[in-house]
C-alpha cells in the first residue's frame, strides 16, 4: 500500500473528502489536490499534519502501512504455495534453507 493509498483509506473511514482532509491538517485544498493529481509522496511536515489530523504519529501511520504490506505479503504467499505441487513445494524448501 502506498502512502497514498494509506492516506486515501483512513480518511474515507472517517468519511471525510479530501478538502476536509486539508482543513483538518490545515493545509491548502491544492496541496493535497496536487498529491492526488499527481500521484506523488508528500513531504514530512505534510505528512505530519496529516497525521495530526487523523489523532495519530508519523510511527503509527508507517506500522499500519507495515502491517497491511505483511498481511497482503502472508496471504499471496500462501495462495501460491497451496498452488504447488508436493515437489515444488520441497523445492522452495530447499531453497529457503540455503
Amino acid at each position: 500500500m502506498t502512502v497514498l493509498q494509506k492516506i486515501d483509506q483512513l480518511r474515507l473511514e472517517k468519511g471525510w473528502s479530501i478538502n476536509y482532509l486539508a482543513m483538518e491538517a490545515m493545509l491548502t485544498q491544492s496541496t493535497l489536490n496536487n498529491l492526488y493529481s499527481r500521484k506523488a509522496e508528500p513531504k514530512v511536515s505534510t505528512l505530519r499534519a496529516i497525521c495530526s489530523a487523523f489523532g495519530i504519529s508519523l510511527s503509527e501511520f508507517f506500522r499500519q502501512c507495515d502491517e497491511e504490506t505483511e498481511s497482503t505479503l502472508d496471504g499471496e504467499l500462501k495462495a501460491k504455495i497451496a498452488t504447488m505441487s508436493d515437489e515444488q513445494k520441497r523445492a522452495l524448501l530447499t531453497l529457503l534453507s540455503k
